[in-house]
Order: C-alpha cells, then sequence, then structure tokens
C-alpha cells in the first residue's frame, strides 16, 4: 500500500495527473468558402468544414474534426489542432492511390461582418512528387 500511495504521488508531482481545463479559445467551427492556389493544379474552389471536439479542447487549444471538399478532386477529411488563432491541419484525399495528403497552417480572423476567415499555407510531400498551395476561406 504504501508503494502505491508513494506512486500515486509520484505520478501527482510530475503533472502526469490533471484537471480538465475547459474550453475558452475562440470556437472557429463552420462552413467555409475557400479560392485556393495549388503549385500543381492551379487556381480552384472549394468547401472547408470544421466542427470543434468540444471533449478534447482544453483551455485556449481546440480539437476539431476537418473536412476539405473540391470539386473534381473529391473529398480530404482531417484533423485540426488550434491554439488560439492559429491552427495546424492535417487533409487526405480519401483515394490514398493518389498520395494527395497533406499539413497545414490557418490564421483565422474576424472579418468586418463577424465571420471567420483564415489563410491557410499547406506542403504535400508526396502529390505529384511535392506540392504546396494557398487557400483563402470565408465563413458562410
Amino acid at each position: 500500500m504504501k508503494a502505491f500511495f508513494a506512486m500515486l504521488c509520484l505520478i501527482a508531482a510530475t503533472g502526469a495527473i490533471h484537471a480538465k481545463t475547459a474550453f475558452t479559445g475562440p470556437d472557429l467551427s463552420g462552413t467555409y468558402a475557400c479560392q485556393g492556389d495549388d503549385a500543381a493544379e492551379g487556381q480552384y474552389t472549394a468547401t472547408v468544414t470544421l466542427t470543434l471536439v468540444p471533449e478534447q479542447s482544453v483551455g485556449t487549444n481546440g480539437a476539431y474534426s476537418f473536412k476539405l471538399e473540391v470539386p473534381g478532386f473529391g473529398a480530404y477529411p482531417g484533423h485540426a489542432a488550434s491554439q488560439g488563432t492559429m491552427a495546424a491541419i492535417y487533409f487526405a484525399n480519401t483515394d490514398p492511390s493518389t498520395q494527395d495528403f497533406g499539413t497545414g497552417i490557418a490564421s483565422f480572423k474576424k472579418n468586418k461582418l463577424g465571420k471567420w476567415t483564415f489563410t491557410k499555407y499547406y506542403h504535400q510531400p508526396a502529390y505529384k512528387g511535392g506540392n504546396h498551395g494557398f487557400e483563402r476561406c470565408t465563413q458562410r
């Protein structure tokens, strides 16, 4: 019993046990209309859907499900992690044979109408030998 209590004290002292803090960051959830510019494919339009995952969001850090839909290319489900108004985003085309997957970083802000907007830079290490692009999106 003493060993068990000592182990609990050690875990508590190292911070391995902690109470979850409620999510206090901005909720970036919504459907967004996007304009993109892809180095390999050129200009395109897309729709992004971001949905907060409250049980995985803590403090100013948000967890999101992410889905990008691009006409002619398909769906790119993924996930995002935010800290305040910055988010890291992973996405992958539902057809794995295309190797059309990547990681992006997005900066969010509100426009004059109070809608969220974001600009995302993304990198795709395998698509067509390596690729990158930008998206500019506005919440509907």
